[in-house]
């Protein structure tokens, strides 16, 4: 697939050179800081060493005050609490920090986390009636609930009171719950929006210590729950998020939870240094798995696991989990490209497929699969409890969320984000809505979002790559969203004569670069997929490359290679 190369706007020399000096580094990686807004000695002080003292006070978000007044109330008047979050990663994560948080302080807590399939996404009359049942008074929700207004005040006039945590946008009216903790609120002021649910959690778990006088030190051990939401979650890592994203890192390496070490074990991690991709990749499908194929709540209790042999066994079994998921979505995956083939699709700018034999659970990873084939706004839809539910993921710089908010009158429920959302609808409107949200999409969306985009950081020299020039690049980590790991251009390369084809289907090259004005510095790359251009490297013909840095170690020895997005000869590079 053709992919645009497009040049992200480049710091001012002066700028670069001023910083470069000050910090004492090369132009290169000074202009990657000015791009990420960072032009200062002590702004990239607090960039390369984050601080947990620098996170903020979590009474500046709105209501903080009345959640933590709601629960001391509780505690104190010996008050049943129920934790309750959503089935994916996020809201495990969410319910096991809350849960074990308050149950190291307090008895009479429980969790609860609503079935995919029988209950759908966050509030469900089946958990309200739970927490009446057996006499809970106070729900603390996390990762859902801002839009859950009727359910909220069904469960208020019937004495179970609600403390809302969430990180999604509002609707035209807040829950009335006794506290809605979401810093998109439009009167919230709290400094960072872009917390996850976990995170909006661990925030409320602050204050709570803060007002108790509980040692910050003591939540130091939850915050390998917040990375893990903060990675797969796909939430911005800069700001607040870099610092728990940094420090839960270090957590999850060192000492992580016993359910986590069980992943981590069965992931093949546990020799590594765990990267925020390590978590996006291998640690949250597995914990997704759970609430995929059969129920959450074991991802819950394996997070909860308080001893080895009960996490292994807890681990394991979502691993099982894990493995079907993968054979479903790589079965589904294809069912739906054969659909995709014929003709009446070809002209289309977006999809929206609906079978509803199709499997509930993972149709938000065929959406994206199906992105890497054909690359447009998709939707994927298929039948629960009589009606069509489905995942929509987008494409680099359209929001796909109001896409599908400008179908609102068609649909039973919606919600999300700008690159993913949910929605339900009568089965006999999913035609009508197809129309109408590639209508949208085609008036929308620009014709070059419709190519896959390489965002490249900057042009680079393949000898100013060196030992130093790697290790304060590692320094930019935790990479993610908004700090993606940068992508370098180098013009006018070619095969050393080592190059060969690798891979158990021969679909890779493992390539040994040269520069036309360094030809005796040979550079080892790797690139993934691309043995289709081996007959043209091999011709001897300069070319042109992206790629991003990498570390690599093999059978001990540690060197440093490319990782190569992609290839072109004479290459046009657009200007952001």
């Amino acid at each position: 697939m053709e992919k645009r190369w497009v040049l992200k706007t480049q710091g001012g020399k002066e700028e670069n050179e001023k910083l470069a000096k000050d910090l004492n580094i090369d132009n290169v990686l000074a202009n990657l800081l000015v791009q990420r807004g960072i032009k200062t000695f002590d702004q990239a002080k607090a960039f390369f060493r984050p601080e947990l003292k620098d996170l903020y006070d979590p009474f500046l978000m709105k209501d903080m005050d009345l959640a933590v007044k709601r629960i001391e109330k509780a505690i104190k008047n010996n008050e049943n609490i129920l934790v309750y979050g959503d089935y994916d990663v996020d809201g495990t994560t969410s319910v096991a920090l809350m849960y074990s948080f308050l149950k190291d302080i307090y008895d009479n807590v429980g969790f609860y986390v609503p079935d995919r399939y029988s209950e759908g996404y966050g509030i469900s009359m089946q958990g309200v009636q739970f927490a009446q049942d057996n006499e809970f008074t106070l729900v603390i929700a996390l990762d859902c609930g801002i839009k859950a207004n009727e359910k909220i005040e069904y469960a208020r006039c019937n004495g179970v009171d609600f403390i809302i945590c969430d990180h999604h946008f509002p609707g035209e009216e807040l829950p009335k719950a006794v506290a809605v903790l979401d810093a998109k609120r439009e009167d919230c002021s709290y400094p960072f929006t872009d917390l996850s649910g976990c995170g909006v959690g661990f925030k409320l778990i602050q204050a709570y210590a803060l007002n108790n006088n509980i040692d910050s030190d003591q939540l130091i051990p939850y915050l390998d729950l917040v990375v893990v939401s903060i990675a797969s979650d796909i939430v911005p890592i800069i700001d607040e998020n870099r610092i728990l994203a940094h420090y839960g890192l270090i957590q999850l390496n060192k000492s992580p939870r016993e359910g986590l070490k069980s992943i981590i074990n069965l992931a093949g991690l546990k020799e590594k240094n765990i990267t925020i991709d390590d978590i996006v990749f291998k640690i949250g499908p597995r914990i997704n798995a759970a609430g995929r194929m059969e129920s959450a709540t074991e991802a819950v209790e394996l997070l909860l696991a308080n001893n080895s042999r009960q996490a292994k066994v807890a681990a394991n079994s979502i691993n099982y989990f894990n493995d079907a998921r993968k054979n479903i979505d790589r079965t589904i995956t294809q069912d739906a490209l054969s659909i995709l083939a014929k003709d009446e699709f070809s002209e289309r700018k977006s999809t929206v497929l609906y079978n509803h034999n199709w499997h509930k659970g993972v149709v938000g990873i065929v959406a994206s699969r199906l992105i890497e084939t054909y690359y447009r706004p998709t939707v994927i839809l298929t039948a629960s409890n009589g009606l069509a539910t489905g995942s929509a993921r987008s494409v680099v710089g359209f929001d796909i969320y109001q896409a599908i908010e400008s179908c609102s009158d068609l649909l039973e429920n919606f919600g999300g984000h700008m690159y993913a959302a949910g929605l339900t609808l009568q089965i006999d409107k999913i035609e009508e809505f197809a129309k109408r949200f590639e209508k949208y999409v085609s008036e929308h969306i620009e014709e070059g979002q419709l190519i896959p985009q390489v965002d490249i950081d900057s042009v680079l020299e393949l000898d100013k790559i060196n030992n130093k020039f790697y290790r304060i690049l590692k320094q930019f980590q935790p990479f993610g969203p908004e700090n993606m790991a940068p992508v370098f251009v180098t013009k006018n390369v070619a095969d050393s004569g080592e190059s060969r084809i690798v891979g158990a289907s021969k679909e890779h090259l493992k390539l040994s670069l040269i520069q036309e004005s360094t030809p005796f510095l040979n550079f080892p790359a790797i690139a993934f997929q691309q043995a289709s251009v081996f007959d043209f490297i091999k011709s001897g013909d300069f070319f042109d490359i992206c790629y991003a840095i990498e570390e690599n170690n093999f059978r001990g020895v540690s060197n440093l290679q490319l990782n190569i997005k992609d290839i072109k000869v004479n290459s046009k590079i657009e200007i952001q």
